[in-house]
C-alpha cells in the first residue's frame, strides 16, 4: 500500500520477503557467478600454457589464485544462508573437545588464536555431525579474534545435572553495548568487507539442529562476552 511523507509525495514501501527466497535468490546467484567464474579459470590456465614470458605467467597465475578465492567466498556465502541438516553419531564429549583443540592448535602460527582450555573429562556422550559442529567454534574463535588477534580466550565444558553438555566461550571486551537477547538471530545486521553478518546466525541453526541452545551474555565485572553452547547428553540405550 503507498503512503505518503509530510511533503505529500507517495511511495510504495519495498515488499517484505521471505527468508526462504532470500536464501534461494543467493543460491542461485552464487552458482551462475561460480560458472563464469569457472569458464574464466579455465580460459586463463589455457592462456597460461600458450604464454611464453614469464612474468606474463606469473600474472595469470596470480589471476587464477583471485578467481579460486571468489569462488570460494562464494561458496561460503552460499552455505552460510541454508538449513542444517546434520548427520550425527555417537561422539564422546572428551574426544570432541580433544579434536577440536588439535585442530585449531595445528593452523598456521599467524592465525592460531589464544586459548585457555578448562575442558571438564567426561565420559557422556553426545549425537554430533563430526564436519559441522567444528564449524560453529571456528566461527566463534574467528569472530573473538578479529578485531584483536592476541585476546586471551577461554573455553570452558561441563556436565549440568547429567542431562547436558555446556560449551562457554568468553572473550575479552572492554567495551560492548551490543544486545545479546537475539544473539545470532539477525542475519544481514552488521556486514563489513568479506564479512556479511551471516556467521553467528549460522552456528545458531547448526547448534539447534543438534537439539541445543547457542546464546550469549557479557558479564560487566570480567569484562568478558560469554557465548554459552548447551546440547543434549545421548542417552545411553536401556
Amino acid at each position: 500500500m503507498a503512503t505518503s511523507d509530510s511533503a505529500g509525495a507517495t511511495f510504495t514501501p519495498p515488499p517484505d520477503i521471505p527468508w526462504d527466497d532470500i536464501v534461494r535468490f543467493v543460491r542461485q546467484l552464487s552458482h551462475d557467478l561460480r560458472n563464469h567464474l569457472n569458464a574464466a579459470e579455465l580460459q586463463s590456465a589455457f592462456i597460461g600454457e600458450i604464454a611464453t614470458d614469464p612474468e606474463i605467467k606469473n600474472e595469470i597465475k596470480r589471476l587464477r589464485g583471485m578467481l579460486s578465492e571468489l569462488s570460494t567466498l562464494l561458496q561460503k556465502l552460499s552455505a552460510d544462508m541454508g538449513h542444517a541438516r546434520p548427520n550425527v553419531i555417537p561422539y564422546r564429549a572428551s574426544d570432541l573437545m580433544e579434536d577440536l583443540r588439535r585442530k585449531i592448535e595445528s593452523a598456521p602460527g599467524d592465525s592460531k588464536p589464544n586459548i585457555t582450555w578448562e575442558v571438564e573429562p567426561t565420559e557422556v556422550s553426545l549425537d554430533i555431525d563430526p564436519q559441522l559442529f567444528p564449524v560453529v567454534v571456528e566461527e566463534l574463535l574467528s569472530n573473538a579474534i578479529r578485531g584483536n588477534p592476541a585476546a586471551a580466550l577461554k573455553v570452558q565444558t561441563a556436565v549440568d545435572h547429567g542431562k547436558e553438555f555446556v560449551l562457554t566461550l568468553a572473550e575479552p571486551k572492554e567495551m560492548f553495548d551490543l544486545e545479546t537477547a537475539d544473539w545470532g538471530r539477525q542475519p544481514l545486521r552488521n556486514i563489513g568487507q568479506r564479512h556479511y553478518g551471516l556467521g553467528l546466525n549460522r552456528a545458531r541453526i547448526i547448534v539447534e539442529a543438534h537439539g541445543g541452545q547457542f546464546r550469549a551474555r557479557y558479564d560487566k565485572a570480567s569484562k568478558n562476552l560469554v557465548t554459552t553452547i548447551t546440547l543434549p547428553i545421548k542417552k545411553e540405550a536401556s
